[in-house]
């Protein structure tokens, strides 16, 4: 069951114990870390000297921090429309305005040049009622991102999320159209597409230029109303098996990175990622 594509996982969506989470991650067969919380913080707020000790966790076990899953752009852009209220707004201990965004880039920048990773994650403001209205300042600020990332040779991974006016297939491919830019690249979440109202594949990822598609997030869910009940991963209404066939078809070779979100059986987080985890090798082996 040698898996097709490489496989990784944020670490709190094990637990908030970076060295627990890692294991878990290892006796999978992941290779890839992404961080986002270390403990109860948000990495954003991560001291460097916490840092360096969990870069030497990653490395002892031979694998690489590929992606830094920062904050960056979640949050209320001024004098937009109002917010959307269907969206459940996740910020995971972050707890940053709209004027701290340039201080956090930079701090951003420099976590993932410290930690080895390429990828920046970012968003597109939580999203509003008229997200059209948005667009533009989505673009500037996406924009100006790529021009500071691109001397530190860093790629911009806009993710498109439910909760943020950049929610779907068809809005990415919007988004990438107006802004050509080497250094912008997606990181596609065919739940987020799903939870945002889009059949996430074929139709979504259909969509988008493939090339621009640096990395993958994997959950699973279906949808009751606007509220999505989520599952262990291939079980529910995001057609996984079609997903990979179609990324390896398209030349995809990034990482396949879980993001579990459901809360596993009888509440049990830890579990939940675990059956997720082995459920992803198997579909990316298949």
């Amino acid at each position: 069951m040698t898996p097709k594509l490489p496989l990784a996982a944020i670490t709190d969506e094990f637990c908030p114990d970076v060295e627990r989470a890692l294991e878990a991650m290892a006796a999978i067969g992941m290779t890839g870390v992404e961080l986002r919380m270390i403990g109860e913080r948000n990495i954003m707020d991560v001291p460097d000297e916490e840092l360096d000790q969990v870069i030497r966790q990653v490395r002892k076990r031979g694998m690489q921090i590929v992606s830094i899953a920062s904050p960056l752009l979640k949050c209320v852009l001024p004098g937009a429309p109002e917010i959307d209220q269907r969206f459940q707004q996740d910020s995971f201990a972050s707890k940053h305005a709209y004027e701290d965004q340039p201080r956090l880039a930079e701090r951003a920048f420099a976590i993932a040049e410290k930690c080895g990773a390429r990828i920046v994650r970012v968003f597109s403001y939580w999203r509003t009622v008229a997200p059209e209205k948005c667009f533009d300042a989505i673009v500037q600020a996406l924009t100006t991102l790529c021009e500071k990332a691109a001397p530190r040779g860093l790629i911009i991974g806009l993710e498109n999320e439910h909760a943020c006016n950049i929610s779907t297939g068809a809005e990415t491919a919007r988004l990438l159209a107006a802004l050509d830019h080497p250094n912008l690249k997606v990181v596609w979440d065919p739940g987020n597409a799903m939870v945002s109202g889009e059949v996430p594949f074929p139709d979504g990822y259909r969509k988008l230029p493939p090339e621009r598609i640096i990395h993958v997030h994997a959950k699973d869910c279906h949808m009751e109303g606007h509220r999505p009940v989520w599952g262990p991963l291939g079980t529910r209404a995001v057609d996984w098996k079609g997903q990979i066939r179609a990324l390896l078809e398209d030349g995809y070779r990034g990482y396949l990175s879980l993001e579990t979100h459901w809360g596993g059986p009888g509440g049990d987080k830890f579990l939940g990622s675990v059956i997720c985890g082995w459920n992803l090798r198997g579909l990316a082996a298949a």
